[in-house]
């Protein structure tokens, strides 16, 4: 579902990220995990084609991210750490303009619009300003706008940030019905028990390279995850 081969990417003379290559397959959630500046964030916004890269191939799907980015862009989603959504807009409005972006018939974003804002117990308020909205309000607003047009891939910066632990709970669930219906998941955390039950997969980056990948029995065998990741940090 998402090949990356050799990402590199340079500000100025640093290397945020150095030569790294992953392989994140369908039904896989694969977890992204570095301390703060290690690259997570630099990877993600590459691979959702917000950053150009100097090195290397990124391919969606089997679809090169460099060479057909709009194709790649429909059949995945980007949730950032601190999504900047457009606060002038109510929910429903930014619902329905991303509805429009990906070309969701009206019948279609009503059924998945009503199913995730009742879900996330904020569809009573989709008809305020999102400049009304608490951080927690936005982060359920942002995720339901990543899953309205039915992603084959989902990039998700820190996920959990801001979430109370029920919605918190139920994006776990979402995370791995996407991944039980064939979809993907890729997402960085620094919740390191979530990443332990939660992923399949996982992969430690320091310093832009990566140090340690593969099932989380082959990364912390007989240890927990955090005793590996502070143990190969330090």
């Amino acid at each position: 579902m998402l090949k990356i081969e050799h990402l590199t990417k340079k500000y100025g003379d640093k290397k945020a990220v150095d030569d790294l290559s992953l392989e994140i397959r369908s039904g896989e959630i694969y977890g992204f995990i570095g301390h703060n500046g290690a690259g997570k964030t630099t990877t993600l916004k590459s691979v959702a084609g917000i950053l150009n890269f100097d090195e290397g191939e990124i391919s969606v799907d089997g679809i090169s991210v460099k060479a057909n980015p709009i194709e790649c862009k429909k059949r995945m989603a980007y949730i950032p750490d601190n999504p900047d959504l457009y606060d002038f807009m109510t929910g429903i409005k930014y619902l329905n303009f991303i509805s429009d972006i990906f070309g969701v018939s009206s019948e279609e974003r009503r059924e998945l619009i009503h199913k995730y804002a009742d879900a996330f117990e904020i569809e009573k308020d989709l008809a305020q300003p999102i400049s009304s909205y608490s951080h927690g309000m936005k982060q359920k607003l942002a995720v339901i706008s990543a899953l309205i047009h039915k992603p084959k891939l989902v990039l998700l910066d820190e996920p959990f940030v801001g979430l109370d632990p029920k919605a918190a709970h139920l994006l776990k669930g979402i995370m791995r019905q996407i991944c039980d219906d064939g979809g993907a998941i890729f997402f960085s955390t620094h919740v390191l028990d979530v990443a332990e039950k939660l992923c399949d997969k996982v992969a430690i980056i320091k310093g832009g390279k990566l140090i340690r990948s593969g099932t989380m029995d082959e990364v912390k065998g007989d240890e927990s995850l955090e005793s590996v990741f502070l143990e190969l940090e330090g």
